[in-house]
């Protein structure tokens, strides 16, 4: 047995181990916000504009994923990574919707079809980062191997604090801390953003394998995240 081969399975079963392991906290994760979402409507509660906005802005980058995952699925099937993690994608971008629907925020996907983002605020952005993606994958699997890494490493910063075209835009909002995870002080907020985190940490250990067996063996080096943090998510 060659050793590319025994690579190969060797990566089918560590990304279906993860995405199992993802899938079983997702469920429960789901069924504990949906058990909260009507004593929040009774209480009244509501999000700050720097929570919604970041929220809004969330579900439309968990689609980009799940999009890009499935378009990529399609154009090499004989991948096991992009059908096995856009499955996780779709749990992603629906918990969002879900606590978006929590708080009576208006969903900004108003076409749920795969390539389209409608949302008001952010549709453009993520029109033009999933056209820029796909031509970036067309050129062969290892470089829709590096999209999707790239998707999660964006994804876990994303998460945490504001993202550049939020800060761009006239809001009030000018500081990277002033919203996402560091900053929502809302329980259920931060255990979602904590599973969505877990769940690109994951997914970015199954591309990293994935590229690896093709270019060698710690030979990928993060795009976005820093060297220390990717080390400490996919090396130890």
């Amino acid at each position: 047995m060659n050793w590319r081969f025994t690579a190969t399975l060797a990566l089918i079963f560590i990304t279906f181990v993860l995405l199992a392991q993802e899938a079983a906290a997702g469920q429960g994760s789901s069924q504990h916000h949906r058990q909260e979402a009507d004593s929040r409507v009774r209480a009244g509660e509501a999000l700050d504009f720097n929570e919604e906005t970041h929220l809004v802005f969330m579900r439309e980058e968990e689609k980009l994923a799940r999009d890009v995952y499935t378009t990529l699925g399609m154009m090499y099937p004989d991948s096991s990574v992009f059908g096995r993690i856009d499955d996780s994608e779709q749990r992603h971008t629906d918990a969002v919707r879900e606590m978006l629907a929590n708080y009576g925020v208006a969903d900004p996907s108003t076409n749920d079809n795969t390539g389209v983002f409608t949302g008001e605020e952010y549709g453009a952005y993520f029109q033009d980062k999933y056209d820029a993606l796909i031509n970036q994958a067309a050129s062969g699997e290892l470089s829709a191997l590096y999209v999707g890494a790239l998707i999660e490493e964006l994804d876990m910063l994303d998460i945490r604090r504001c993202p550049e075209v939020i800060l761009s835009q006239d809001n009030d909002i000018d500081r990277e801390d002033q919203c996402g995870l560091d900053y929502t002080d809302e329980p259920d907020i931060q255990r979602l953003y904590e599973s969505l985190l877990e769940g690109s940490e994951n997914h970015l250990r199954g591309y990293v394998a994935a590229i690896e067996t093709i270019i060698g063996e710690g030979a990928y080096v993060p795009q976005l995240l820093d060297a220390v943090t990717f080390e400490v998510i996919v090396r130890q």
